[in-house]
Formats: structure tokens, sequence, C-alpha cells
């Protein structure tokens, strides 16, 4: 899991990604929203819901800010429809850059992605220019500094886990998606019972399946583009195949 997501990880650590709370929030709030108006607005019964909430939590975010987002997700509250739409293109030195968005404007939200690509010397492609080069996966986040490699090797054997990585203290576990809540609380009942470690995140992402080097040129502008994107109001997820050294990533976090 190197790349974009060890330098979002990087960001996160430092304060830098979602800075204001509020700001994520939101964001939160209106994956709730299109979680809930999916299917039956009971975590229980709707897995999309359930993981929002889950993500929503493990962020700290208040219960009550949860409630009203799922108040207005059932129409007991005013608000605009959030539209789900996802956005494809280049970075620079020909990187591929996927991005997920909950926006109540399209045309507002699709101008301001052309603009953030071309201000940081990428191009905004056309849809599923560079879809075929991801695939979806659950990837959970656990922070496992206390954990041994026998917790490693138990994840690797369950059921729909493709891959376990090691990474500066986090161990990041990438499942089939079909599989993201069965493991999820299979290694939560796994730290339970070792009395260390906590699971960090739990979200679907796209995995590249492949990465394309970076030169160190080209890097600054590669990272400054994603973190651009991040940081935008209506983004709710940014996906690379940017292969970039781990000594840039943490220079330029």
């Amino acid at each position: 899991m190197s790349g974009h997501s060890k330098w979002h990880n990087i960001r996160l650590k430092k304060g830098k990604a979602d800075a204001q709370r509020g700001t994520l929030f939101t964001k939160l709030s209106k994956e709730i929203i299109v979680a809930a108006k999916s299917g039956v607005a009971d975590p229980d019964a709707n897995f999309r819901l359930k993981l929002a909430i889950a993500k929503a939590r493990d962020a700290n975010m208040p219960q009550d800010n949860i409630n009203r987002a799922l108040a207005r997700a059932a129409g007991e509250a005013k608000g605009d429809k959030l539209l789900e739409i996802r956005y494809e293109g280049y970075g620079p030195g020909g990187v591929a850059v996927i991005v997920d968005a909950l926006t109540d404007s399209r045309n507002r939200t699709a101008s301001e992605m052309r603009y953030v690509f071309s201000r940081h010397g990428g191009n905004l492609g056309q849809s599923g220019c560079v879809a075929w080069l991801f695939d979806e996966r659950g990837v959970i986040v656990v922070q496992a500094d206390a954990l041994g490699e026998e917790a490693l090797l138990q994840w690797i054997g369950l059921d729909g886990v493709v891959d376990v990585v090691r990474d500066d203290g986090n161990v990041d576990i990438v499942t089939e998606p079909h599989a993201l809540s069965a493991v999820r609380a299979q290694v939560e009942h796994s730290i339970l019972r070792a009395g260390a470690g906590s699971v960090v995140s739990a979200a679907f992402e796209l995995v590249p399946k492949s990465r394309v080097a970076v030169s160190p040129a080209d890097s600054r502008a590669v990272l400054a583009l994603l973190a651009a994107l991040e940081e935008h109001q209506d983004v709710s997820g940014v996906y690379s195949n940017a292969d970039i050294a781990e000594s840039l990533l943490e220079a330029y976090a």
C-alpha cells in the first residue's frame, strides 16, 4: 500500500488531511446521507450505511451530527439532492487519478475538478479512461504497534483477505469488497483478545493493479494535485497509481 495511500497516512499523522474538523464532518455527513438513500435507513440492513456510520465514528464525529445526516436522508430536514459522480484523469508524469465526489451541483463540481487538474499540470479525462487500471477493494487500517507477526499471519489466512502489509506502526488489510465487513469483525475480535491495537478505518477503496514510478521532478506536482483534490469540499475519495519515493512523501506531506 505504497504511493498515494502511504502519503495520505503521513498527512493524517501531520494533521494536514481534512485539517478542519468541520470540513471532514461535512464530507462524512454527505456519505451517510447518500448511503441511507441507497437503501433502507437501517444500518443493520444496509451495509453501505453501516460502513458510512462506522467511518464517521472512527473519525470521532459526534452522534448528533450522525443523527442529523440520517434525518436529512429521511426527508425530515431540507436539503438538495446529492449526486455521486466519479471523475477520471491524468496527473503529471502520466499517473492515473480517480476522484469520487458527492455534490448538489454537477456542473459546478465538474468545472472545479477541471480547473484543479489543469492548475496542477493534469488533465481531466473521459469516464472509463483510467478505471481499468484499478480494482475495488476493502481496506482496513489497524494501529498495531504492539501486535506481533502472529496476528498478521492470522489475518492473512482470513477468507477474503487479498494482502496484509505492515507500514510504519499500522497494518493495512486489503480484502475482496464482499468480505470487508466480516474481516473487520474478525480483526476487531482478535484485537480484543490480544488487548492491543485498534481499527483506525475501514472503507472501500480503488487499489491500482500496478504503479507508475514518478520522477523526483514530478513528485511535488503530483502530490500537490492529490492534495488539492482531497481538500475539495465535494470530494469523498482520491485514488492514484503514483509510486513516489518514501523520502519525498515525507518531505512533501
